[in-house]
């Protein structure tokens, strides 16, 4: 089936389901109702949507080659013997990740932010695991909605699965956001993963819940080095505070010597 036949079909499929719960008898609102039916009114337009084409940057073999990055890193940013380009903003930002002090990322839909945090975190992961340090929760990424977390896992243990790094160089990387079960959170609090990932209202139960597991996965992330907000605007008003005094709270707590994080 061709693509404009299909769309009519589409169409048509759902004028008949719609159609399907009501029997109109009246005929002035009968024709009334064919009308705007007819008239398209229950289905607009196709929109097309051209997304922007970002400044090209370096790929992750160059900033390998140049020191920036850990070789290790390198083999989890590809797509099978591919390495993967980076654009512009994404290059300035793991540069700018690698002076330790805190950024913003602002740009459009589609243009990869989160690989603007998680490949610096990712290399300072595997060049601590590289020199022998013992795994603990190095960075903390809180996100508004759950939904943003499981997609996101999803993302990033794909491009660590298929990286053929050795298991003691592998990120470990886990959500704990309120859907887990109480044999995931003990495994979790006893097995520290390098990435937590988590929701706004679940860490700050982290922080307040007398619960000795919480308790456990939180002292786990002692001289945590990355705090992220995932989706920062959505933050606003009073949900906004409570999430400033959240990252405050949390730096305190986690990160107490950092002044950077």
């Amino acid at each position: 089936m061709k693509a404009f036949e299909f769309d009519h079909h589409l169409i048509n499929s759902y004028e008949r389901f719609s159609r399907s719960f009501s029997s109109i008898r009246a005929e002035d609102l009968r024709a009334e109702i064919d009308a705007q039916y007819d008239a398209g009114r229950f289905w607009p337009d196709a929109l097309l949507s051209l997304n922007p084409r970002f400044l090209s940057g370096p790929t992750v073999d160059d900033l390998v080659n140049s020191g920036d990055l850990d070789e290790g890193t390198g083999q989890v940013f590809r797509f099978g013997e591919t390495p993967l380009r980076f654009h512009r903003h994404q290059a300035e930002s793991i540069a700018k990740a690698k002076t330790g002090k805190s950024y913003v990322v602002t740009t459009g839909t589609g243009s990869g932010k989160s690989l603007c945090f998680f490949v610096p975190v990712v290399d300072t992961i595997i060049r601590a695991l590289r020199a022998g340090k013992p795994r603990k929760t190095r960075a903390i990424i809180v996100y508004p909605m759950n939904a943003l977390a499981n997609s996101q896992l999803k993302e990033i243990e794909k491009f660590i699965s298929q990286s053929g790094l050795p298991e003691a160089l592998k990120p470990v990387v886990k959500r704990y956001t309120g859907q887990e079960s109480r044999e995931e959170r003990l495994k979790i609090a006893a097995n520290p993963p390098d990435i937590l990932l988590t929701n706004y209202m679940m860490a700050e139960l982290l922080l307040t819940r007398q619960d000795e597991l919480d308790a456990q996965v939180i002292n786990n992330a002692t001289g945590l080095e990355f705090i992220i907000l995932d989706e920062l605007h959505t933050y606003r008003g009073r949900q906004g505070a409570d999430v400033a005094v959240l990252v405050r709270r949390l730096r305190d707590r986690c990160a107490p010597d950092s002044k950077n994080i």
